[in-house]
């Protein structure tokens, strides 16, 4: 089973972007369907999230602008990739923890 790539951003108030990408291993052979579900129970609104509860890369600009920034990041989608895994845990760790994170609606 391939890997698989994370792909979330930061969006400031006035809609400029940060973008990145994290390839899990996938040895356990998990299901997209199955990861996608979970990150899906577990954003805010549907949208968002906080980088440092998922341990992710925090995505915000160099400097804080109050009237722009805000402290969420934003999920876009997960994908099958044949590229190398770039993260130092694969992905049923990262799935364990989203599982710790409380449900926000």
């Amino acid at each position: 089973m391939p890997n698989i790539k994370f792909n979330y951003l930061y969006r400031d108030g006035g809609n400029y972007k940060n973008f990145n990408s994290i390839v899990f291993n996938n040895p356990q052979n998990i299901l997209l369907p199955a990861l996608e579900e979970l990150i899906r129970s577990k954003l805010i609104s549907q949208h968002w999230f906080y980088a440092d509860q998922w341990q992710v890369a925090d995505l915000h600009f160099d400097s804080w602008d109050n009237e722009l920034d805000h402290t969420f990041h934003e999920f876009e989608s997960v994908e099958y990739t044949n590229e190398a895994a770039d993260s130092g845990m694969d992905l049923a760790s990262f799935m364990c923890i989203l599982q710790t994170v409380a449900n926000i609606t």
